[in-house]
């Protein structure tokens, strides 16, 4: 679909990841209360209405692009398989590396479980898993 042309078609950033939950209300107490998402918008499915919908983002009335996370309620399915066409990890920046090691603290205090920060080069980054076993990743620039 490409014409060739630099700039005519292109990303401009990530808009939103898509997760599955079994239970919305135990997804939002992370995301929401730990997290300091906030929840944006509640709705049902627009391609399947009997599934609950929960969009998450910054606190800006609409969530910004690129903070948006939405999440669809199934308490039924399975769990999911490690392996190709699955989501390893998504990675959610945070304002710098003394703020990465003060979450670290928060979290654990609010009893989620997470790594130590781990040096990864030009970043640092800790690691955890919400309640229907997603692996996060809160990162920050080594510079910052």
């Amino acid at each position: 679909m490409a014409t060739g042309e630099p700039g005519r078609l292109r990303l401009r950033g990530l808009h939103h990841v898509t997760a599955i939950s079994r239970d919305l209300e135990r997804t939002a107490r992370l995301y929401r209360d730990v997290l300091g998402l906030e929840v944006v918008l509640r709705e049902s499915n627009p391609d399947d209405p009997e599934a609950r919908h929960f969009w998450f983002g910054d606190p800006d009335p609409t969530g910004s692009g690129g903070t948006l996370i939405s999440f669809l309620e199934y308490p039924d399915l399975p769990d999911g398989v490690a392996g190709p066409g699955v989501v390893h990890h998504f990675a959610l920046r945070v304002g710098s590396v003394a703020e990465l090691n003060a979450w670290v603290d928060w979290l654990r205090s609010r009893e989620v479980e997470c790594t130590e920060v781990l040096d990864r080069g030009r970043l640092r980054s800790l690691y955890l898993r919400d309640p229907d076993g997603h692996l996060v990743e809160l990162v920050a620039e080594a510079a910052s």
